[in-house]
């Protein structure tokens, strides 16, 4: 018997619609991840872009466990001395772009990489209900069914 291979032409991506309203952020963030590569699939073929085309909305509403949302600092650099800047996460939540959280934990997640890359364009998160991709029909997935410990209600 020889492995399995998938080919570009036998490959078949689907569009997925997922509410994050009230959904834990890391139980979120690794099933989408999981959703991108392609790994739920029985023929999952590391080095082919076999995910599925993910949409997200809501991400405004998600939820961060424990103390996360005030100790989680995330720092960067302008580039000149004493340039160290930092946020917490209800700072980013709050601000201008709320999806950057989901976004960030999602690309954490992944493989670096230039597929990983590849497969990060294939997710579009939206911070409130809508989105403009109806005309693709997309699946909804209930990830809130899946397991109690994926939602939070606070």
């Amino acid at each position: 018997m020889k492995t399995f291979s998938a080919k570009p032409e036998n490959i078949e991506k689907k569009w997925i619609l997922i509410d994050a309203k009230g959904l834990v952020v890391g139980r979120l963030a690794s099933i989408i991840a999981k959703r991108l590569r392609g790994k739920h699939l029985p023929s999952f073929t590391p080095h082919m872009d076999m995910g599925d085309n993910i949409i997200v909305i809501n991400a405004d509403k998600i939820v961060l466990t424990g103390k996360k949302l005030d100790q989680r600092k995330f720092f960067w650099h302008t580039g000149y001395p004493g340039g160290i800047k930092e946020r917490t996460s209800r700072q980013i939540l709050e601000g201008k772009f709320p999806e950057r959280v989901l976004e960030n934990a999602v690309r954490r997640m992944l493989p670096k990489g230039p597929l990983a890359r590849k497969q990060l364009k294939n997710l579009r998160i939206y911070a409130g209900s809508e989105h403009p991709h109806i005309a693709q029909q997309p699946e909804i997935l209930d990830v809130a069914s899946l397991n109690p410990k994926n939602v939070r209600v606070q």
